[in-house]
């Protein structure tokens, strides 16, 4: 791509749709975020999306999330100031002057999330994020694999309170406190993480997931138009595969710990008629077993699709009778190495399980 472009109304339109499949069930609905986006494109309101590679090797990046449950992200709608005041917290902190700023995860509302900052700041985006998806917590990401500082992290919540956590230990440290905070904030809180340099963002991000993201909304939009089949488009375009057609049955959550965990049990239609599939989740999609035989795990991204539309259907939306297709996109390459399966692996959410990739990719 071009070192520095606009994003138009269009494409985030397009990011919305592709990020909440790369969501794999969490990240928050974008619905909302889209609509703050849209509000601000028509009033004037410019963003420049970034290559990384243009960034200087001392640029500091503002890396940006909201935090907590995706149902109660459905109950209390974001404004686009808070996710910005958190970058201007960080600011204040460290004495410094953010080049630019980007997402922690590409999944769901969170891939708004730098666009939002970056058009009430003035600062450009950075295509790439540091999971190439979404992930229940700071633990499964690209910076913790490689090791970088977990720290200071700011946090606010629409009361008016902010907290600084100016030290952890190690990024589950950090991951636990911050929850905590997340947990008193009532489960919804927005975040400025450890800011990074251009040049750590460069060798430890997942780069360009803004502009994979876009391409596979366009890839739905495109699919739609000529009255194809959307799914069937996503898994052509990304190299995924399909794994499961059939209608919810059940659904449990629970939000525990400012998690939203539970599952689905999914019965099968059509060629799978006969059949069960059963997703477990922590806010994403981490376990997927057919007829009790595990069939996809996490890193592996589990997404499920509404079946006519292709649209993504988070964990917090899934509901009796409706009609979904499971299936499974490779995870990026920084995550199968033996640093990345101990982070991001089914073993970092208690699973004895071993990874093995649908994608022909095993541990290592």
């Amino acid at each position: 791509m071009t070192e520095a472009r606009e994003i138009s109304e269009e494409e985030f339109e397009q990011l919305a749709i592709g990020a909440w499949i790369l969501g794999t069930g969490g990240g928050g609905d974008p619905y909302h975020s889209l609509l703050n986006m849209k509000k601000l494109t028509r009033q004037g309101t410019r963003v420049t999306l970034i290559d990384p590679l243009a960034l200087a090797d001392d640029d500091l990046v503002a890396v940006v999330s909201h935090m907590g449950a995706p149902l109660v992200s459905r109950e209390r709608l974001p404004d686009p100031e808070m996710i910005a005041r958190a970058v201007r917290l960080m600011e204040q902190f460290q004495k410094c002057k953010f080049a630019a700023v980007m997402s922690i995860e590409i999944g769901g509302s969170n891939a708004l999330q730098p666009f939002l900052a970056a058009a009430l700041l003035d600062l450009p985006a950075v295509d790439a994020d540091a999971m190439g998806r979404a992930f229940p917590s700071i633990y499964h990401t690209s910076f913790a694999v490689a090791g970088l500082a977990c720290d200071p992290f700011a946090m606010i919540d629409i009361r008016g309170n902010s907290v600084i956590i100016s030290e952890g230990k190690d990024w589950l440290w950090m991951e636990r406190i911050s929850r905590a905070v997340s947990t008193e904030f009532g489960c919804r809180a927005f975040t400025c993480k450890a800011p990074r340099t251009g040049r750590e963002v460069k060798e430890a991000a997942v780069l360009y997931t803004v502009s994979q993201a876009v391409a596979i909304g366009r890839t739905v939009q495109a699919a739609r138009v000529v009255h194809a089949d959307p799914v069937r488009a996503v898994i052509d375009s990304e190299g995924g595969t399909l794994l499961f057609h059939g209608k919810v049955r059940d659904v449990s959550r629970r939000t525990t710990d400012g998690y939203l965990r539970g599952k689905v049990l999914i019965q099968g239609l059509d060629q799978d008629s006969g059949h069960e599939f059963q997703i477990e989740f922590q806010n994403e999609f981490l376990v997927g077993t057919c007829d009790g035989a595990v069939r996809v795990t996490v890193p592996d991204l589990i997404c499920v699709l509404d079946s006519n539309s292709g649209e993504a259907v988070g964990t917090e939306a899934l509901r009796y009778g409706q009609r979904v297709t499971v299936i499974a996109l490779p995870s990026p390459p920084v995550f199968l190495s033996e640093a990345g399966l101990r982070h991001a692996g089914p073993g970092a959410f208690g699973y004895d399980l071993v990874f093995q990739s649908l994608f022909g990719k095993k541990a290592a």
